[in-house]
């Protein structure tokens, strides 16, 4: 029972906690706008599966802390350049959110059509999948600083479980106010787009500091919420 009077565990298990909730909030907004795809009455049930496939995913991965490791070792070169095996999932992630971003920014400006109606008809194990392919990209990251962060198992897994339950309980109130604000859900589609560009970025070995992208997105979601205080005034 040392751990409990060890107060290096507590703040590394609260810094860690902290961490993982910051990486994962790309996840949940990834997550909101996929499940929006779907029927308003299947939309909570597929964020809860979203989010706990997450959960197995990252437990998983840190379950396999040599396999991970093993993940950053070079395969091979292109142009003087070492590409690993976390080089082209990051890439090959940033590539679908690229995607993925683009294609919900389309059909939420131009609408109509049959790709609404395509949109309409996406099946909840398709939203599944798209989620699951996700969060193995961005588990990837957050089990890596993990395993940089901490040094017992223990002390990982758990910021990692109330990680997730925090986005848990925050999934349904963010995905509401997504959906009720439209400009809100271009702001998170633009974020999808950058947190993209940031993947490609740092897979192909330009290390782009992730203070930099909060602060991005933090300024904007500011200026939103002022936005926002503005239109409630005027109506």
């Amino acid at each position: 029972m040392e751990w409990l009077t060890d107060l290096q565990i507590w703040a590394s298990l609260v810094t860690l906690t902290a961490l993982e909730i910051v990486l994962g909030i790309d996840n949940l907004v990834f997550i909101a706008i996929v499940a929006g795809r779907l029927p308003l009455e299947r939309q909570n049930r597929a964020r809860q599966v979203g989010l706990a496939l997450a959960l197995i995913t990252r437990l998983a991965l840190l379950a396999s802390i040599v396999w991970i490791i093993g993940l950053t070792q070079p395969l091979f070169d292109l142009f003087g350049q070492p590409v690993s095996c976390r080089d082209i999932i990051l890439i090959a992630g940033g590539l679908f959110l690229l995607y993925k971003g683009t294609r919900e920014i389309h059909q939420g400006l131009e609408g109509g059509g049959q790709e609404e109606a395509a949109g309409g008809r996406t099946s909840f194990a398709g939203v599944i999948a798209q989620i699951m392919m996700l969060d193995v990209v961005f588990s990837l990251d957050s089990v890596i600083t993990a395993v940089g962060m901490a040094n017992k198992l223990w002390v990982m897994a758990t910021a990692i479980i109330i990680a997730v339950a925090i986005m848990l309980a925050a999934s349904k109130p963010l995905a509401d106010f997504v959906e009720r604000h439209p400009t809100v859900k271009m702001l998170a589609l633009s974020f999808l787009l950058l947190i993209g560009m940031t993947l490609i970025a740092d897979g192909a070995g330009f290390e782009v500091p992730k203070g930099y992208i909060y602060a991005a997105i933090g300024f904007s979601v500011v200026v939103e919420i002022l936005n926002q205080f503005a239109a409630r005034r005027r109506r």
